[in-house]
């Protein structure tokens, strides 16, 4: 095959799996519902740098390339969706304490760290609940093997609305009167990971971080 003809080749294949990889990574969800991130295929009235990835892009693809060396069953699109539900699931978990639900999804160190708020929450005689006002917005931002442990980061996008009571039934803030409702934006990295070849395919939270917005 000559050379030219292998290098238009590969570059059809790469657009094309950039386009995969980028409708299911990029889609914008929570604050921004409406809008859909694209990333532009290649045409014949189509610019060359339309299809090109940003570093942040291109970064994230080379990692998860690494890692799919290592885990060739890794597949971008089913853990974007899984980390989705779990985030949903440990976010209103750890609201109402479900410490059931929560520790086989956190590693020790970040169901010590989801305890002690629990409790402390406990302490001062409230409960609380926990709704998404969107879906929750989820990107991956990188994927790799470190050791033994595959490791995946995605940023979460979302907003809430808490709402906390008082053991007393009390719903209002004593001193305001104020209701003890809040609505909130969040955006934070969350870093899953899993043990390679174990034969749990589960992942867990390791970390939870600030994140921009």
């Amino acid at each position: 095959m000559p050379v030219q003809f292998q290098i238009v080749v590969f570059a059809v294949i790469a657009a094309f799996v950039l386009f995969q990889l980028y409708n299911v990574l990029g889609k914008k969800v929570g604050r921004q519902p409406q809008e859909d991130a694209k990333l532009v295929v290649p045409g014949p009235n189509t610019p060359d740098q339309a299809v090109k990835p940003t570093a942040a892009e291109a970064a994230m693809l080379a990692s998860v390339a690494g890692l799919k060396a290592r885990d060739p069953a890794f597949d971008p699109a089913r853990f974007v969706e899984g980390a989705r539900q779990a985030y949903e699931i440990i976010v209103r978990g750890y609201a109402s304490g479900d410490r059931a639900a929560l520790k086989p999804l956190l590693t020790p160190a970040v169901m010590a760290s989801f305890e002690a708020g629990i409790a402390a929450r406990e302490t001062r005689g409230e409960t609380e609940t926990v709704e998404f006002l969107f879906p929750p917005r989820a990107d991956l931002e990188g994927a790799t093997a470190e050791g033994d442990k595959a490791v995946a980061k995605i940023r979460f996008l979302a907003e809430l609305r808490s709402h906390v009571t008082k053991t007393s039934g009390e719903t209002a803030d004593a001193a305001t009167g104020e209701p003890l409702v809040e609505e909130r934006r969040t955006a934070e990295h969350w870093t899953f990971e899993r043990t390679l070849g174990a034969a749990d395919p589960n992942w867990v939270l390791a970390r939870v971080e600030p994140a921009n917005a």
